[in-house]
């Protein structure tokens, strides 16, 4: 079992994850709709428990992980990669399938309070992930790999340097995308 509460955006969520045959306690945020009641939930097991939030990769699905994330900092976060999401036409975590929910939670990430300035903008233009025709499909595949999820190049490295992502991570996933290609 999961000792943290896991926060979802809805039921289909839920349903997939218990289908997943994963053993964790989860809270449905009910989209961008969060009640107080919700929040006081969250905020419970956030001090009790630890929260581990896992929305969609869509934006919706990142600005209700900035608007929690703003109000509970030492939340951990997971991150299911959009090409893993697609399902039906539609993108979310009721998509996705046991396999990548299980990955996903396995590289669960805290953001750090002190982020370090590990990695520069130089650094991700270095590995072709800017200013390129497949910078973007890139960043995806090294976001999937470090578990911090899609981002435009400046999220990228926000996440990079707030989710303690060391230089030997780094260097392992360029080095495992150039390995695929």
């Amino acid at each position: 079992m999961i000792k943290e509460v896991l926060v979802v955006e809805g039921r289909s969520d839920v349903a997939r994850i218990r289908a997943s045959h994963i053993d964790v306690d989860m809270i449905t945020t009910d989209g961008f709709n969060l009640k107080p009641h919700t929040l006081e939930q969250i905020r419970c097991a956030y001090e009790k428990r630890g929260i581990i939030i896992l929305t969609d990769p869509d934006r919706a699905g990142e600005q209700i992980r900035k608007f929690l994330t703003d109000r509970f900092p030492k939340a951990k976060h997971a991150f299911i990669p959009r090409k893993d999401a697609i399902a039906n036409n539609d993108l979310g975590v009721e998509q996705a399938s046991p396999e990548a929910i299980r990955l996903a939670l396995s590289k669960v990430r805290c953001a750090t309070y002190e982020p370090q300035e590990t990695f520069t903008m130089q650094d991700i233009a270095a590995a072709g992930l800017n200013g390129t025709p497949d910078a973007a499909d890139r960043r995806a595949e090294v976001g999937a790999i470090l578990g911090i999820g899609y981002g435009n190049a400046k999220q990228f490295l926000k996440r990079l340097n707030h989710y303690g992502v060391t230089r030997d991570e780094w260097d392992a996933a360029l080095r495992q995308i150039h390995e695929v290609k």
